[in-house]
């Protein structure tokens, strides 16, 4: 494996060499400063890995990893540092803005079992590759998908951390593509939003989410349902009424649904928000501010708009039990739905480790990840429920 070490201090330099020959790695090349180490990428083979330290005289980490983006580096690079840990954090959040393939961010004195684990991560086959250029589909193909039926729902559930049982679904847009297969939201929302269409899409989400729901309650399964909905919906005025007819018609009980709005959308139009988010308010809907922490004035939203529930974003939950900013982050978080009287939604919880982190902290009342379950179509959901009660009986540490 061809590696690259680039550091000023020449006896760190000496230390990861030695320890990376004793992993296996005797093929190391080493650079006292990033313009050397921009000089030999330039001329040699490809390196597989780069460990660049963030802190060096001259042309800094920062820099250097600019420069790796605009040669478009394709091998792995690990960033390096004696300095604070959120320094290292933000480097490596912009790496991976860059597209770069991050492997690790360690803080000094690095140690083998670390370097084995970076290893072990560059050579493991279940790296994702690169998506595929995604195809976005025009304005009249998004209109006639909705026309004739072919966007369906995938429901995501949403488990009580007190209780571990599922207490509810999120309602996620797929279409169902008669050539392409299934087509996620990436490739047509944008289409939708751009054109005027992202209104009459999620009427349509929202109708499938409530037969859904009331169906899973004629079979014993009473769940709550969250739909996203838009800033088109927010500035349309009948749309309080529009869900009240189509609950009545469904014969659904408007209680088990959660309106999703995220932050961001909120700041256009505040007034006519208001309005319209007091009125599903007064309709015993519940109102949920999505990813929490990402958006604008949030804490002036969380005064004036009438939310019951507050949904943490997944990038402050996810690793956050090693990773001390998005650990105050979220336990502020928490904290404030508490003292507000909100009900708190943890998503992103991607593994164990994020369970069990969130188990701890003993103050969040739902969680939702890839831990829990991967978005699936509402005739998988009851089987899954069962599963789930077998399963959910081992997730205490």
């Amino acid at each position: 494996m061809n590696i690259l070490v680039i550091d000023d201090d020449a006896f760190v330099l000496k230390l990861l060499k030695l320890q990376l020959a004793n992993l296996g790695q005797p093929e190391v090349m080493t650079c006292e400063s990033a313009n050397d180490a921009l000089e030999a990428l330039a001329d040699r083979q490809q390196m597989e890995i780069v460990f660049c330290d963030i802190q060096m005289p001259g042309m800094d980490g920062v820099e250097l990893v600019r420069h790796l983006a605009h040669m478009e580096f394709q091998g792995g690079l690990v960033l390096m540092s004696g300095e604070d840990e959120r320094i290292l954090s933000t480097v490596q959040y912009l790496a991976q803005a860059h597209r770069l393939k991050v492997l690790g961010a360690l803080q000094k004195p690095i140690t083998p079992v670390q370097l084995r684990g970076i290893l072990q991560g560059q050579a493991s086959p279940a790296a994702k590759p690169r998506r595929a250029d995604r195809k976005i589909y025009s304005v009249e193909a998004v209109a006639s998908a909705i026309e004739n039926g072919e966007l369906i729902n995938y429901y995501q559930p949403k488990v009580s951390m007190c209780s571990r049982e599922v207490v509810g679904v999120e309602a996620l847009v797929r279409w169902q593509h008669p050539y392409d297969g299934l087509v996620f939201p990436d490739q047509f929302i944008s289409t939708a939003e751009q054109n005027g269409l992202i209104d009459d899409l999620t009427r349509l989400v929202l109708l499938n989410a409530l037969r859904h729901c009331r169906d899973w309650q004629a079979s014993q399964l009473r769940l709550s349902v969250a739909v996203n909905i838009s800033m088109s919906n927010l500035v349309s005025l009948d749309f309080p009424d529009f869900i009240v007819k189509a609950a009545q018609d469904l014969d659904f009980d408007l209680s088990l649904l959660i309106l999703e709005v995220t932050e961001s959308q909120l700041m256009q139009n505040p007034l006519t928000a208001l309005d319209i988010l007091t009125r599903l308010r007064l309709k015993n809907i519940t109102l949920s501010i999505d990813d929490f922490g990402t958006g604008h004035s949030t804490l002036t939203q969380l005064r004036d708009i009438p939310f019951n529930e507050l949904k943490v974003d997944s990038g402050f939950v996810h690793d956050a039990g090693d990773n001390a900013s998005c650990r105050a982050i979220l336990e502020a978080s928490l904290d404030l739905a508490r003292r507000l009287g909100m009900k708190s939604v943890a998503e992103g919880v991607e593994n164990l480790a994020d369970w069990h982190f969130l188990s701890r902290l003993a103050c969040c009342d739902v969680a939702q990840g890839y831990f829990i379950a991967k978005p699936m179509p509402a005739q998988t959901l009851p089987s899954w429920i069962q599963e789930w009660q077998v399963r959910r009986t081992g997730l205490t540490e």
